[in-house]
């Protein structure tokens, strides 16, 4: 299976909600880097099982789509989106980036940069005031 074919089959397992098939598709070594929160990053297939387990059971609608991607060699470039409803009724929503670097038809590290989607009315000028601490 080349890197293309590993996106594909990671979005059906995990629509499918297959913690068992989602986990085989890591190697056991697997590292997941979290540029943007470092403490998140982890290494090994025990984590990659807790987070799935945990999202199915607190968004059990849960849904992905891969909205572009890219591969070069053994590394795909993809954009992912995951919807759905939380217990609470809330909507769940997040979007972005995962880089996987891909061994034999599994991933063998990840950079992982999905964010919940904000609702806020905040300007690109406001945003930038409220991460530099500048004033208006």
């Amino acid at each position: 299976m080349d890197a293309q074919n590993f996106v594909g089959r990671l979005v059906d397992v995990t629509n499918a909600h297959d913690v068992d098939a989602i986990v085989g598709c890591f190697h056991e070594d697997y590292a997941l880097t979290a540029p943007c929160h470092p403490a998140r990053s982890f290494v090994g297939t025990d984590q990659v099982r807790r987070n799935w387990t945990g999202l199915f059971a607190a968004v059990p609608d849960l849904r992905v789509e891969v909205l572009n991607a890219t591969t070069e060699g053994g590394r795909v470039w993809s954009e992912w989106e995951m919807r759905g409803t939380r217990r609470d009724g809330h909507p769940q929503l997040m979007r972005g980036v995962i880089v996987f670097d891909v061994d034999g038809g599994r991933a063998r590290a990840g950079r992982f940069f999905v964010e919940p989607v904000g609702d806020e009315p905040t300007t690109a000028d406001e945003a930038i005031q409220r991460l530099t601490g500048a004033s208006s």
